[in-house]
């Protein structure tokens, strides 16, 4: 059990880092995209800061609701600036070595704010994971699932739950190959929102870096 809690405050810990990492993320975007989204940036950092420490530094028994609404709030302003930056790029309102430095920042943002969800919603989300007795069904099929039914394998080790750094994982492939690898998607909900992010990276890559790349000087 000691185990299994200082795994949720280490995962939890993760989670609220990555947070702040979007916030730096959205904070060196360009100043274009609108001075507001700095505002509700600060806001939502320190409803998450509010919402995440408690849970972190006391017991973990309970899961936090703000939570949610953070990572919707930190989804919506991604989408925003994406949206923000193809305008820009339709009207030529920034230079490409601004578009590259933009995509690269997109890019990893949409990486850590869709690690955040799926490490959320994932079999009820983290406190959920931490009751059970043995991680075996949820959203994702991770391959340690699979080795725990057959008791083979590192995975065979019935303590065996994922943290953040799997979700973390899930995420890189989904952004960079833009599909599931070793960990497919099983509910409708992480289906959407594997398609929804690799929607996003593709714009980024496509629509972003391959125009900017086209206006760079010979």
């Amino acid at each position: 059990m000691l185990y299994r809690v200082s795994h949720l405050r280490l995962s939890q810990g993760l989670a609220l880092l990555a947070a702040l990492v979007v916030g730096l993320l959205y904070v060196a975007s360009p100043d274009y995209l609108g001075a507001w989204l700095s505002w509700l940036l600060f806001a939502v950092l320190i409803v998450l800061l509010f919402a995440v420490m408690p849970h972190v530094l006391g017991q973990p028994t309970r899961p936090s609701p703000v939570l949610n609404w953070v990572v919707g709030t930190l989804t919506i302003i991604l989408a925003i600036e994406v949206v923000s930056l193809i305008i820009g790029i339709v009207q030529r309102r920034e230079a490409p070595q601004t578009m590259l430095r933009c995509a690269a920042l997109l890019w990893l943002t949409n990486w850590l704010v869709f690690t955040i969800w799926y490490w959320r919603i994932d079999a009820g989300g983290p406190h959920k994971r931490h009751e059970r007795a043995r991680h075996t069904d949820g959203d994702f099929l991770f391959p340690q699932m699979t080795l725990v039914s057959s008791g083979e394998g590192v995975g065979s080790d019935a303590t065996w739950l994922p943290g953040f750094v799997d979700y973390l994982f899930l995420a890189f492939n989904t952004n960079a190959a833009l599909s599931p690898t070793d960990t497919p998607a099983l509910s409708r909900r992480a289906k959407i929102l594997m398609m929804l992010q690799a929607l996003i990276s593709l714009s980024v890559i496509v629509l972003i870096a391959a125009r900017a790349v086209n206006l760079l000087p010979a």
